[in-house]
């Protein structure tokens, strides 16, 4: 037990570290948005911290590390291309109510990074706790593993279809190719995959008390993406674009269907 909560505690400060370096960076470059490159590093070094510190099955800590480690550097890198020579996120300013600039960066840090700083310590429990223990069901860690992988390449492949999408010339109004035919948001969908793997493989794999007990944690992220920071949110801007009702109308919000005629 003493394992289990020195490896939440690490994994508590490693988070408030880590909100606390991207205040201070979104408040350099005046743009609330840093944090979405924060959020990946942050779930790699709270990953990177337990597995460390932590007593657990040695093979099952790497793992969970290499697997956190691909997921969160890759988004990281990609969201910090992706936003070079942009400004401030709309979804941020909507949920600020304004400007940073004019709404104060203690509203920011109240809203944006505590928020996000707690939500990442919890998300990541079954990372934590996994750490701490041995491995009772190695299968669900093979399970857990390839339901990652799936929505590691969900996400790759839908963000790399979006970027071609965007060099196109000749692209239509709404991105309706590849897996953006099956789903409006294949990126948020394999964001999803990639914390119920790792629930599989650091909580589930521990047993059924601790599978129980973090079971919260891809809850958490599901619901964040789908309805908190992602996919409702974004909707809200991308309904006023042109085609886009029409698209939405006839394609999955988030789990892949075949397309409605």
């Amino acid at each position: 037990m003493s394992e289990v909560l020195t490896s939440l505690a690490v994994g508590l400060l490693t988070a408030a570290v880590v909100m606390t370096v991207a205040a201070l960076v979104a408040r350099a470059v005046g743009r609330v948005a840093v944090v979405d490159v924060a959020w990946g590093l942050g779930f790699v070094a709270i990953a990177a911290g337990t597995a460390a510190v932590a007593d657990g099955d040695p093979a099952r800590r790497w793992l969970v590390l290499g697997l956190v480690g691909l997921w969160g550097l890759r988004l990281a890198w990609h969201i910090r291309r992706r936003a070079v020579g942009h400004g401030e996120d709309p979804r941020y300013e909507k949920l600020l109510g304004g400007p940073v600039r004019e709404v104060g960066f203690g509203v920011a840090v109240r809203k944006v990074f505590l928020v996000q700083g707690v939500a990442m310590w919890f998300i990541s429990l079954p990372v934590q706790v996994g750490a701490a223990l041995s491995v009772r069901w190695w299968p669900v860690v093979v399970a857990g593993s390839v339901l990652w992988l799936v929505g590691l390449v969900f996400e790759a492949v839908g963000d790399a279809q979006l970027a071609a999408y965007k060099r196109d010339p000749d692209r239509g109004p709404v991105m309706d190719r590849g897996l953006w035919r099956w789903t409006r948001h294949p990126n948020y969908f394999g964001d999803a995959c990639v914390w119920w793997g790792l629930w599989l493989v650091g909580g589930l794999a521990s047993g059924w008390l601790p599978g129980l007990l973090t079971v919260l944690a891809p809850v958490a992220m599901t619901w964040f993406l789908v309805f908190a920071t992602g996919a409702r949110l974004l909707e809200q801007t991308m309904m006023k674009r042109p085609g886009y009702p029409e698209y939405a109308a006839r394609t999955s919000m988030f789990f892949p269907l075949p397309p409605r005629s």
